[in-house]
């Protein structure tokens, strides 16, 4: 078979750049990227197809939340995102930076004791760092996994990206492809909508609020020049709700001029765009409210 195919699974700590490596490895802005912490709480998928060196490939990326100790039910289904996307990976990105202090947790010890699939430990923002540091980052990753590449990146800068991409396509399984070859992600318009509101919650906001924040599309009809998209953003206090409005109305209205003009770029086409506002208290939970904002894996 002329063909390979397979799942890149990127997983890390919060904040180590791992939404950026991804929308740099797939060419396409497909997930949200603020400097918070704790930004992505879904698996995304990205998908690329190509041609190397005569053999056509699809590649599968997953870019997966920050690895953290859950404390709320909200936590447990991020991080169940991880632990699915190390189950099916054929290769695994594992990203970390130049500055990363690593602990011991169930995450890296299982990294540690994984043998059948290629891991590429990837430390990035190699570009705020001098040369010497770099190296002492590389001993101390060597002496904990021996056995595993590690390559010193910069996804913002683009730095070594190309040995990333070879490393990985060299290393995939001949295979059929697992999607459409024009499919970009398995993730609907709605979803893109939602993390793109979310995102700019997460730029104007300070504190608990944009963590607080979760942004269900209601409606999403697409017409021949416009898109009409209806938006709740939950959160769980009234004073929150009254934060998020803002004097006026002036912080949700400054979201939305935000979003809209995110999401006309994204989808190509004029955005109206209503959002409202709802508290529904401890939302990050209640189980039953986390399935309807999308994060069981039922």
């Amino acid at each position: 078979m002329n063909h390979k195919a397979g799942f890149v699974s990127i997983i890390g700590k919060p904040n180590v750049g791992k939404s950026t490596l991804m929308n740099v490895l797939v060419g396409e802005r497909l997930s949200i990227i603020t400097s918070k912490a704790q930004t992505t709480r879904h698996r995304i998928m990205g998908i690329l197809n190509g041609q190397h060196n005569g053999v056509d490939f699809q590649l599968v990326y997953s870019d997966t939340p920050g690895i953290i100790l859950p404390k709320y039910e909200l936590h447990k289904s991020m991080m169940s995102f991880v632990h699915s996307s190390l189950e099916d990976a054929d290769i695994i990105l594992f990203v970390t930076d130049i500055f990363e202090k690593y602990d011991e947790d169930d995450v890296i010890n299982k990294l540690a004791r994984i043998n059948h699939v290629p891991v590429l430990l990837l430390i990035n923002k190699i570009d705020l760092a001098t040369e010497e540091q770099v190296q002492e980052k590389i001993a101390h990753w060597r002496e904990r996994f021996p056995t595993q590449a590690i390559i010193p990146i910069s996804a913002l800068g683009q730095k070594n990206i190309g040995s990333i991409f070879d490393t990985i396509v060299n290393s995939l399984p001949n295979h059929p492809p697992y999607f459409e070859k024009d499919e970009l992600t398995d993730k609907p318009e709605r979803f893109f909508a939602s993390e793109i509101i979310r995102e700019k919650i997460f730029k104007n906001y300070k504190k608990e609020i944009p963590y607080s924040c979760e942004v269900a599309i209601t409606a999403f009809k697409e017409e021949d020049n416009i898109i009409r998209i209806s938006s709740e953003i939950y959160v769980e206090r009234v004073t929150q709700r009254a934060i998020i409005i803002g004097h006026k109305g002036e912080s949700i209205k400054k979201v939305g001029i935000q979003a809209r003009e995110e999401l006309e770029k994204f989808f190509g086409k004029k955005v109206f765009l209503e959002q409202f506002v709802k508290v529904e208290p401890e939302w990050r939970s209640k189980a039953q409210k986390l399935k309807q904002f999308g994060y069981s894996q039922d």
